[in-house]
């Protein structure tokens, strides 16, 4: 009697331990797309651009030479010296230079009396040909010296012209208007110029006016045009916004390790005089702007589900690489949508078409993953997110 009496008493205990466990699963059920990380379309405005890197430059910049060499004596311009056209900028020790045209002036002299007295041979010479007193070929050599005297004459002429030159490009002036960017040379510092013209100065016209010589890639240089408006930072002023042009794509593609690059130059008012050479501008060229455009995150893209298949689709020709699968949660159900997508920026695209409207719930990634990674890992693990179980 006691043991059919205790039967009946586990029998009910079971039972209610099952019951339990079914009423605790009821509890406990999961709340539907708790699995899944989501996020919603909405509805904005997306700008369409491109991005590249380049150095500011003045628009005009002119390196100041020199043809002679010799030692600077004086100099007369700085860094940052505002000059105009025609002002002296330094000067070349001229002793050697004043040696050389005294040395061709009396050269000069001493052909002329030798062509003044070559001359008076001829005339003589003449007279006594006239009457006999000499021959012909006597007299044509009397001719002779004289031209060649009258040749050297010429000759003495141009080498104190050179020399006079020569003396004159010891003093160095600035070529245009503008400011000292680039200083080379210091006093007492010796020039030669031998097979290259040694740089002296560097002066811009016009700080008012930059450009940027942005490097962009071959995949984008076909969405730049002339016209278009570039949008840059410089890392001096951190988030300060500066506008641009395009004024021109060159032709001379560059390659670096296998990747071309095509040099577009933008065109930068400065009047403030903010911007300085040199400076490496970060450009975002606008492409297009879309106004109250259907936006979808761009993580949405590349999320598919573990067990997803595509379907074939029999159509004839290549596929459209525009249109592409995202799972919509409906009902805590992820539900593929097709969908083809225009322009996009570092956090969204453009939904051009498809069954895609703001509001709706995008799938992004999975909530699991996240979890195992905030240390609810398998059974065993004790929620260490490395599998090791703690000592």
């Amino acid at each position: 009697m006691k043991r059919i009496k205790l039967r009946w008493i586990l029998l009910a205990v079971a039972v209610l331990a099952v019951a339990g466990w079914f009423g605790w699963k009821a509890a406990h059920k999961p709340v539907p797309g708790s699995e899944f990380k989501t996020a919603q379309v909405t509805r904005g405005d997306l700008s369409d651009v491109i991005t590249a890197n380049g150095v500011l430059n003045p628009v005009r910049v002119v390196s100041v030479g020199t043809q002679v060499s010799g030692t600077v004596s004086e100099l007369h311009a700085d860094f940052n010296s505002r000059v105009v056209k025609g002002q002296l900028l330094l000067k070349l020790d001229p002793s050697v230079y004043a040696a050389r045209l005294a040395a061709s002036e009396a050269s000069l002299a001493n052909v002329r009396a030798t062509a003044t007295l070559q001359a008076a041979n001829v005339r003589r010479s003449s007279e006594l040909f006239k009457q006999s007193y000499i021959s012909r070929q006597d007299y044509e050599t009397a001719q002779a010296s004289a031209q060649s005297s009258a040749a050297q004459v010429q000759a003495a002429a141009a080498q104190i012209k050179q020399d006079r030159t020569n003396l004159n490009y010891t003093i160095i002036r600035s070529p245009v208007t503008g400011v000292v960017i680039a200083r080379s040379v210091d006093l007492g510092q010796t020039v030669a110029a031998s097979f290259a013209t040694p740089e002296l100065f560097k002066i811009a016209l016009d700080l008012t006016k930059m450009q940027i010589e942005a490097a962009v890639a071959e995949a984008d240089v076909s969405k730049v045009q002339v016209g278009q408006v570039v949008n840059f930072t410089v890392d001096a002023y951190g988030t300060r916004n500066f506008t641009g042009t395009v004024g021109q794509i060159r032709l001379n593609p560059t390659s670096q390790q296998n990747v071309v690059t095509y040099t577009v130059i933008v065109e930068v008012a400065n009047p403030d005089g903010a911007l300085l050479p040199g400076m490496t501008a970060n450009a975002s060229f606008l492409i297009a702007n879309h106004a109250g455009a259907t936006l979808l995150p761009n993580a949405a893209l590349s999320w598919k589900p573990a067990d997803y298949k595509p379907q074939r689709r029999n159509r004839k020709g290549p596929s459209d690489p525009s249109m592409l699968t995202v799972f919509k949660l409906v009902d805590g159900v992820a539900e593929p949508v097709r969908i083809k997508i225009g322009a996009s920026d570092q956090d969204n695209s453009e939904v051009v078409s498809g069954a895609l409207r703001p509001g709706d719930l995008v799938i992004t990634g999975d909530a699991s993953k996240d979890k195992k990674s905030a240390g609810f890992g398998p059974p065993g693990t004790g929620g260490n997110p490395n599998g090791k179980s703690k000592q």
